[in-house]
C-alpha cells in the first residue's frame, strides 16, 4: 500500500519535514502570539497548534507514500476488460457500438477508463489526476482524498500559526521597538522573512484547495480538465458536457465517502451516454 520512504523523492520529503519544523520553532522561539501564551501558562492553543502541524505532516507522508492506484498487472486484478469483472460487466448498459480498449503504450497493460501512465512514477494510475512534484507521487484514486484534507489542514496550519500572526506581530511590535529599519532589521528580519514564505505558501495552497474542491465538485480531474481535447473518451464531448458527473452532491459524497474502485465505465455508459 505504502511506497519506501527511501525511494525518489526522499529529498523532497525531508526538506519539507525540515522547513515545517523549523518554522515551527521559529514561532515559538521568537516574540509571538504562541510563545507569549506558553509563557503565560496558557498551553490550549500552543498544544493545539503543534498537534495540527504534527497532523499536518503525518497526512503529508501518508499522501505522500501511498498508492495512488497504481495498475501493476493484469494477473493481480481482474477488471481490465471493460474496467469490470466479469459480474459487473453484465450491469453495464448495451449499445450500439463495440468498446475501444485501450492498451498503454508504456507498460503494455489495458487501462480502465480515467486512468492514465505517469512518465515520472512509470506506473499507470486509477482516476489519474495529476503528478504532484510537491508530494513526488501520483494522485490518484486512492489517495487524492487524503491530498484534498492534506491541503485544508495545511492552509489551516498557515493560516493559524503563521500568516496571519506572525504578520500581525512584525507589523505591530517591530517598527515602533527598533530605533531605525536597520537595526529593526537585524532584530525581526527572520520574522518578516518567515512571514512573507507562510503568506505565499498560504495564497498557493488556497489557490490548490479551492481548484480541487471546484473539480471534485464536478466529478472531473485535473488532468481532465486540462487535456480533455486529448481524451478518446472526452474529446467527443460537448465543452460543457461531462459524462461522469452526477450532480454536486453526489459527487462529493462518492469522492469523500465511498471508498473502493468504482467501475467509472458503468457511470459513463449509463442511458443517454455514447460509447467511444
Amino acid at each position: 500500500m505504502f511506497k519506501n520512504v527511501f525511494g525518489s523523492g526522499f529529498l523532497v520529503r525531508t526538506a519539507h519535514v525540515i522547513l515545517t519544523w523549523v518554522i515551527t520553532l521559529i514561532l515559538f522561539l521568537h516574540d509571538t502570539e504562541l510563545r507569549q501564551q506558553e509563557e503565560t501558562g496558557q498551553l490550549v492553543q500552543p498544544v493545539l497548534f503543534v498537534l495540527l502541524v504534527l497532523g499536518s505532516v503525518l497526512l503529508y507522508f501518508a499522501v505522500s507514500l501511498m498508492d495512488p492506484g497504481f495498475i501493476l498487472s493484469e494477473d493481480r486484478d481482474l477488471q481490465f476488460t471493460l474496467g469490470v469483472t466479469e459480474e459487473q460487466q453484465d450491469m453495464i448498459p448495451p449499445t450500439t457500438k463495440s468498446l475501444r480498449q485501450r492498451r498503454c503504450g508504456h507498460c503494455l497493460l489495458q487501462q480502465p477508463m480515467r486512468s492514465k501512465h505517469c512518465q515520472t512514477c512509470q506506473h499507470c494510475v486509477r482516476r489519474y489526476d495529476h503528478h504532484c512534484p510537491w508530494i513526488e507521487n501520483c494522485v490518484g484514486e486512492r489517495n487524492h482524498r487524503w491530498f484534498v484534507l492534506y491541503l485544508a489542514v495545511q492552509l489551516l496550519v498557515l493560516l493559524w500559526g503563521g500568516a496571519h500572526r506572525l504578520l500581525c506581530c512584525v507589523l505591530r511590535t517591530g517598527f515602533s521597538a527598533a530605533p531605525s529599519w536597520q537595526q529593526w532589521l537585524r532584530s525581526d528580519g527572520v520574522l518578516l522573512a518567515v512571514a512573507t514564505l507562510l503568506a505565499l505558501l498560504s495564497l498557493v495552497v488556497l489557490l490548490l484547495l479551492g481548484s480541487h474542491l471546484y473539480l471534485v465538485s464536478l466529478n472531473t480531474t485535473t488532468w481532465e480538465f486540462m487535456a480533455r481535447h486529448r481524451i478518446s473518451y472526452l474529446k467527443h464531448c460537448g465543452a460543457d458536457e461531462n459524462p461522469f458527473d452526477r450532480g454536486t452532491f453526489h459527487n462529493l459524497w462518492g469522492f469523500y465517502c465511498v471508498w473502493g474502485t468504482v467501475v467509472w465505465e458503468q457511470v459513463y455508459f449509463r442511458e443517454g451516454s455514447d460509447q467511444v
